[in-house]
């Protein structure tokens, strides 16, 4: 019989990459996580990784592997949600990951209302860039995620991820005056850390607009990028939710691009009652009369 333990393992190792990327995720050290998966090639009386080196690569039998092993753990968070579903109240942990602009306007709201409804459902909340939360769900350390794409920057389809929408809102080029990309090819920019999804839409946009923009200044606080603008530092794409006050002087000015927020979860979790009430209470504060609204 595999170990599902041991599965996991492997199914890390596939969207991760390295055994010591799997080993930091998991707080194991690289020598157990190699000793796991040297144990589960034996339970599975086929090879599994291609050994180079320092460098590990998955066999086509891993790879299949990995794919039954997303249906096993959809088929045991189904089975967990059915019990937790027989309690007569909500109860224990349930962490949510967020991204910044969205914990004042959206997330806080829905937190107090949790909070309120289910005294006993202890809540976590954690600022994440969304581009790092599905490897937390998958990994556990989340049970729920805002995530996020861009119209240049879409998201991947993540095995053993379930998502549903949540909201949808316009990017702005702030700017000291009214102007639009096909402007702006000779100025300086202010995007956020190269890795984030705010700075591949800024490259993205750009390039599709037929430059590259010269990125000045990096900030992933939309404040800053705001104040940074403001100072006649350079342009900014900016979402609804962080435009909301702009400093004086800043002139925001829709693109055509929107942002897309999704609900995140591990597959076969959604109907889990913690995370049913969260997602209720989240579609809440976002549309209160069944309408998409900016909070």
């Amino acid at each position: 019989m595999l170990d599902i333990r041991k599965l996991r393992l492997l199914r890390e190792l596939s969207h991760r990459g390295t055994i010591a990327a799997v080993a930091a995720a998991l707080t194991y050290t690289p020598s157990a996580v190699s000793q796991q998966l040297s144990a589960l090639e034996r339970e599975a009386g086929v090879p599994l990784l291609e050994r180079t080196g320092r460098t590990v690569r998955l066999t086509p039998a891993a790879t299949t592997l990995v794919e039954h092993t997303e249906s096993i753990l959809e088929i045991l968070h189904r089975a967990s949600a059915d019990l937790a579903d027989a309690a007569t109240s909500l109860s224990g942990t349930l962490r949510i990951g967020t991204f910044p602009t969205a914990v004042p306007t959206i997330t806080t709201p829905a937190v107090v209302t949790l909070s309120t409804d289910h005294p006993s459902l202890n809540l976590l909340v954690s600022e994440l860039d969304p581009a790092k939360m599905a490897d937390a769900l998958r990994s556990d350390s989340l049970d729920l995620a805002l995530i996020q794409e861009y119209d240049h920057v879409p998201l991947a389809r993540e095995p053993g991820i379930g998502r549903e929408p949540l909201m949808e809102e316009a990017v702005h080029l702030a700017a000291l005056d009214a102007i639009s990309l096909h402007d702006s090819h000779e100025a300086p920019w202010i995007a956020g850390t190269p890795g984030t999804l705010c700075h591949t839409l800024t490259i993205r946009a750009c390039e599709a607009d037929g430059f590259t923009p010269y990125i000045r200044h990096h900030a992933d606080d939309f404040g800053a990028v705001l104040a940074l603008v403001a100072a006649g530092q350079g342009l900014a794409l900016v979402p609804d939710l962080a435009a909301r006050n702009p400093p004086d002087g800043v002139v925001l000015t829709p693109q055509g691009i929107q942002r897309r927020t999704y609900l995140a979860y591990r597959r076969g979790t959604r109907s889990h009652p913690g995370i049913a009430a969260a997602c209720q209470a989240l579609h809440a504060v976002v549309s209160p009369k069944g309408k998409t609204v900016i909070p």
